[in-house]
């Protein structure tokens, strides 16, 4: 009887460590998982921000254009425009301007 009782122990023990070497392979393949995610979602994570950074300077270039063809827009409206586009173009030229063509 007293050997009955040892084995069934020696067998209940046996179980009880192969249980917790299964548990614990488990929780180590999980840790595993989940520490290989976390370096994708960061490695994703700095590809976005690097995406973010060379949009808002794309945004900033188009708001910079943005404010020079407003600029050019007004300029367009003033008289120096309207001269300059007459000289340049139509050859046109105020009384009292004297013109010397090169040869």
């Amino acid at each position: 009887m007293a050997r009955r009782r040892r084995k069934a122990a020696y067998l209940k023990n046996n179980r009880n460590r192969t249980g917790m070497i299964l548990v614990g392979s488990v929780l180590l393949l999980i840790m595993l998982v989940v520490g290989v995610q976390t370096y994708n979602l960061k490695q994703q994570q700095r590809e976005y921000q690097e995406q973010e950074e060379y949009y808002r300077d794309l945004i900033a270039q188009e708001e910079e254009r943005s404010l020079q063809i407003a600029e050019f827009e007004k300029y367009t409206h003033t008289t120096a425009y309207i001269e300059q586009i007459a000289k340049s173009k139509l050859g046109l030229v105020k009384d009292g301007e004297i013109i010397f063509v090169a040869e």
